[in-house]
């Protein structure tokens, strides 16, 4: 370290940072370009998301609330090639023949970083005429995992301070059966032994274990770094996944030689050769960014589950640079100056518990967004589902009317009993939000639900996507406040 503090590859990486961003800045000049960051954490929707929002824009879509498209404005919108060579494309093509073809389902979940470009040809107000002048909006689209984010948070800790945490988590009441074979073999473990491989590999796989057990939907936790270890691509198997927490000692350091010390420096080569250069690279890079928050699955899970998606969401906005973007600021260090959080899955509720679902979520994530308005940051909230997979009805039950949503639940889900073949329809009454969201999050669930045929409640039915009526256009995938989306992202450089 310098004496200032600052160490000179920090520097060096912050002048790598300035330079590219120096360097968009001019070649954009003329036309505004927005660089757009997408992710969630835990099938979120982040991959139906993006599809649906370029489809929209290139294919068209009923979008009300999109006013540049609404009034006529937009004269087109084309997928161009994207700036980074060494980043893989979004394929939106392949997505969104899954979700319309015959066996109509959803895509795979984004398990890396991809990228895609959307050129929009527009029309814009004339300030000083009147009139309307065309321009070009560049929109790049960096999709990437939200376990990823989540890992920024290890550039301020070390390897003691990530393991306590870690182990600390771990005995919630959640965490603890879902951790009981990692930690038994914890125990085994003498941090000062002689390093081992077979030791590091062992526990690397119970920890990994314990993460990916993190991720079901009766548990559905969020805050499970490092993302790797459930997204590990083309670092499987590598050293820099071959670690875990330890019991240290409280006082002392890592004898050389020793397990503590071959974990630790595999801890910060993950950081270093990992964490940082996606930093660097990809995640410093972005002008606006979507969070996208599966608060369902959180208030399925219960309480514990909730409280964990809180915090995670904190530790997501901890990772960002709020304010809003002067020409200044933008060429030499751009800052994130809109941030979108969305609640998906909207269409399993009927829409009267919309509003509430976003009140949950804006409770959720009221410490992020008071500290990104405080930046000079612009914050929107929303409940929506990109694809609208189901429609509403009503259904009687003896002299009661119910509201309820209708659609064909995917083959092998389980209702009451019932296995669907994935073809017929049903019809389910979703339950009510409570409207007061303390009480949701200190209940964690529904209100008004059946109970199910193994004596839990009810939550949702997982559906297929829409059938789509067949015409010479590209079919247009229904939705719920997508265009309100596209509006708070992008309609400004639309004006």
């Amino acid at each position: 370290m310098s004496p200032s503090g600052i160490s000179f590859g920090g520097l060096f990486d912050e002048a790598r940072i300035v330079a590219r961003s120096l360097g968009e800045a001019v070649s954009g000049a003329l036309d505004p370009t927005i660089r757009l960051g997408v992710t969630g954490l835990s099938r979120a929707g982040k991959t139906v998301f993006l599809t649906a929002l370029v489809q929209a824009l290139v294919n068209g879509a009923r979008l009300p609330a999109f006013r540049a498209y609404a009034e006529g404005r937009i004269a087109g919108a084309r997928l161009a090639p994207q700036p980074d060579d060494a980043v893989p494309r979004f394929e939106v093509e392949q997505h969104f023949r899954a979700l319309t073809g015959a066996e109509r389902g959803w895509p795979d979940s984004t398990r890396r970083i991809s990228e895609l470009r959307v050129v929009v040809d527009f029309e814009a107000h004339g300030f000083l005429t009147g009139s309307r002048t065309r321009r070009r909006l560049t929109l790049d689209i960096v999709d990437y995992p939200g376990e990823w984010l989540l890992d920024l948070a290890l550039l301020g800790q070390d390897f003691r301070e990530w393991s306590e945490r870690t182990l600390a988590s771990s005995d919630g009441p959640t965490r603890a059966p879902i951790a009981r074979n990692w930690r038994t073999h914890l125990d085994t473990l003498d941090p000062l032994k002689p390093e081992s491989e077979d030791d590091a590999r062992a526990a690397a796989a119970l920890f990994a274990a314990y993460l990916k057990a993190g991720r079901n939907d009766r548990v559905a936790l969020s805050t499970l770094p490092p993302g790797r270890f459930l997204m590990p691509g083309d670092l499987e198997g590598s050293p820099a996944l071959t670690f875990a927490p330890l019991a240290l000692p409280e006082e002392g350091g890592a004898p050389s030689g020793s397990l503590w010390a071959m974990m630790e420096r595999r801890y910060e080569a993950y950081r270093s050769h990992v964490v940082k250069p996606f930093f660097r690279d990809h995640f410093s890079r972005l002008d606006r960014q979507v969070v996208l928050v599966d608060a369902l699955a959180a208030l399925n899970a219960g309480p514990e589950a909730v409280a964990d998606l809180e915090n995670a969401l904190a530790d997501v906005l901890s990772a960002f640079r709020h304010g809003r973007n002067s020409w200044l600021s933008s060429l030499f260090r751009p800052k994130v100056d809109r941030l979108l959080f969305a609640a998906t899955k909207a269409d399993h509720l009927h829409h009267t518990s919309h509003d509430r679902l976003e009140a949950i979520l804006r409770r959720l994530v009221s410490r992020a967004i008071e500290r990104a308005e405080f930046g000079g940051a612009a914050v929107d909230v929303v409940a929506l589902a990109a694809v609208r997979a189901t429609r509403e009805a009503t259904a009687r039950q003896g002299r009661q009317e119910l509201p309820v949503i209708v659609g064909v639940p995917e083959k092998g889900e389980r209702s009451n009993g019932q296995i669907f073949d994935g073809e017929e329809e049903i019809a389910v009454f979703p339950g009510d939000l409570p409207a007061d969201p303390e009480v949701a999050l200190r209940s964690g669930g529904y209100q008004g639900l059946a109970a199910s045929e193994d004596g839990g409640d009810l939550r949702f039915v997982k559906f297929r996507p829409p059938k789509l009526v067949t015409t010479d256009r590209a079919p247009q995938l229904p939705h719920i406040r997508l265009d309100r989306s596209l509006e708070f992202l992008i309609g400004d450089a639309l004006a």
